[in-house]
């Protein structure tokens, strides 16, 4: 996507809203500028309630479906009911969890505000604890995510059911420096805390227009101006596979960043990719 944006000249924003928020650009710039010193750590955090959705077995395909092209690249299986519309996020073949669901949006902001790319090292363990129905992802999952280089870690966690929040956040991210700590609530509000009794620092709230930003570069053809460009995405997004690849091969994997391959792992590199089903063919040349 980002070669096939460079080479065709197109504009194209990821989706994550926050990027957009007034409150959570000030936020960054505390960060930069020190406001809770020298920052080593950041938490992703996605505590949604996920429901069981039980095993609905297989069915004929519903009229007006085009199962083909819903299916798309993904291997062609019997229609059931428990992939559509939203519960193909908890199979392995559609989707990716939470983590790469609502995750997108933290995964990114940790590494927006960590102003890190990929890492080195990946580990991450989890399960399901509470529904035996036919999710095959991880309901509870801890990814972390290390740069021993920079000093800096990420750590990301997915949960599903009766949790307590964290400082006022159920999705959302918090950044620990040698200073203080600061919250991020969502997509447009962020709470400092500063010193050895957290007093409460510079707080904010308020949001943006993302589809709005989109469309003024768009008219403007001009990538410069979004907050979220097509980079971004691939960062996002790829941070969640590499934790979800450590997952399913159950080790501590080593990356570089430079390559975007593991080292010597084939049976991890294999899972950058998948095998398309033709015709919804990703090219490997754009």
């Amino acid at each position: 996507m980002v070669g096939a944006a460079q080479k065709y000249d197109r504009i194209v924003q990821n989706g994550v809203q926050l990027r957009s928020s007034p409150a959570v650009n000030e936020a960054i710039q505390l960060m930069r500028e020190g406001y809770i010193g020298r920052v080593y750590m950041a938490r992703g955090l996605v505590f949604r309630w996920r429901a069981d959705i039980g095993d609905k077995g297989f069915s004929p395909v519903p009229e007006g479906l085009d199962y083909d092209l819903w299916t798309g690249p993904a291997p062609m299986r019997p229609f059931t009911e428990n992939l559509v519309h939203y519960n193909w996020h908890w199979h392995w073949d559609y989707g990716n969890g939470d983590v790469g669901n609502q995750g997108i949006h933290e995964t990114d902001l940790c590494m927006w505000g960590l102003d890190v790319g990929f890492p080195t090292k990946i580990t991450s363990m989890g399960g399901k604890f509470l529904w035996d129905d036919c999710k095959e992802v991880p309901e509870v999952q801890t990814s972390i995510y290390h740069y021993p280089d920079e000093k800096k870690i990420i750590q990301f966690e997915v949960r599903h059911w009766c949790t307590n929040l964290e400082d006022g956040a159920g999705v959302g991210n918090i950044f620990y420096g040698d200073k203080g700590y600061m919250v991020v609530n969502h997509y447009d509000s962020y709470e400092t805390f500063l010193g050895q009794e957290r007093t409460p620092g510079k707080k904010s709230k308020a949001g943006g227009d993302h589809y709005k930003n989109f469309i003024n570069a768009v008219r403007a053809h001009d990538k410069t101006i979004l907050n979220g460009p097509v980079e971004t995405a691939h960062l996002s997004s790829g941070l969640a596979h590499l934790g979800n690849i450590a997952y399913r091969l159950g080790r501590v994997l080593t990356f570089n960043p430079k390559s975007e391959k593991f080292v010597n792992d084939p049976e991890a590199d294999k899972m950058l990719t998948r095998n398309y089903r033709a015709p919804y063919i990703v090219p490997e040349k754009v």
